[in-house]
């Protein structure tokens, strides 16, 4: 079925005061759906944001196991108000269907798809950004994800060892284009500074691309922290150079 069947919620993606809009994305035949988030470009007056050019970010959100199957559904919004020119695509990951599945890499396709659709254009490019084990949704990604032209890619509060070695990993990742960008804290209730750091610091040595970390002392695991904090060195994450 074209676009795996995807349903759109929205009336249409139009644009006006609500810059969001939402679909429903089947992750796997039988499986529950995907409620997918999106957020348009900021529009100034009453002209639409020129979408022939508007980057597309892929936002991975946190608790990838948890129950609630709606998180996608608001979880890129903070990111959207922090890049205001992009266009931001939130999948929503749960229980089974968590981001190292598949079915999941299938399900953030699909939206991308659709948004292609919807524009008029081809998504070719993409950004992806992962906070906590959204970390899991940017590397299954990369790795099998049809839109392999990643320019950017930016995980907050992540661990890596969950993967296996940084070796590994870098191995697996050599070649794949686009930049690398970490964010920890030495202050993360979930993921201690003396696991995550060294794994970081090993990858970015032999992964064989641009790839960079910003450590800090007193950073904590929630979004909200770097958010507030390190909004230009977020944005500049995503961008390479900031427009």
């Amino acid at each position: 079925m074209k676009f795996l069947g995807i349903v759109l919620l929205a009336s249409v993606f139009a644009f006006g005061l609500d810059r969001s809009a939402s679909l429903n994305v089947p992750v796997g035949k039988g499986m529950s759906n995907s409620p997918v988030g999106i957020w348009w470009p900021a529009v100034k007056g009453d002209s639409p944001k020129n979408l022939s050019e508007a980057p597309v970010i892929v936002w991975f959100h946190g608790g990838m196991k948890s129950s609630n199957c709606e998180k996608g559904l608001v979880a890129g919004r903070a990111m959207s108000e922090l890049v205001p020119e992009a266009i931001v695509v939130s999948a929503s990951a749960c229980q089974e269907n968590h981001w190292a599945t598949p079915q999941m890499v299938a399900a953030v396709d699909a939206a991308l798809d659709t948004l292609s659709q919807r524009m008029g254009r081809p998504v070719k490019e993409v950004s992806l950004v992962g906070v906590s084990d959204g970390f899991f949704g940017v590397m299954f990604y990369t790795l099998y994800g049809k839109r392999q032209n990643v320019k950017n890619r930016l995980m907050v509060s992540s661990y890596g060892p969950f993967l296996g070695t940084a070796l590994e990993v870098s191995a697996a990742m050599k070649g794949k284009p686009g930049r690398w960008r970490f964010m920890q804290g030495g202050s993360d209730r979930l993921y201690p500074s003396g696991e995550t750091l060294p794994w970081i610091q090993d990858f970015c040595r032999n992964v064989g691309s641009d790839c960079d970390l910003k450590y800090d002392p007193a950073g904590e695991h929630d979004w909200s922290y770097w958010e507030k904090r390190y909004s230009q060195w977020i944005r500049d994450a995503i961008f390479t150079k900031t427009p």
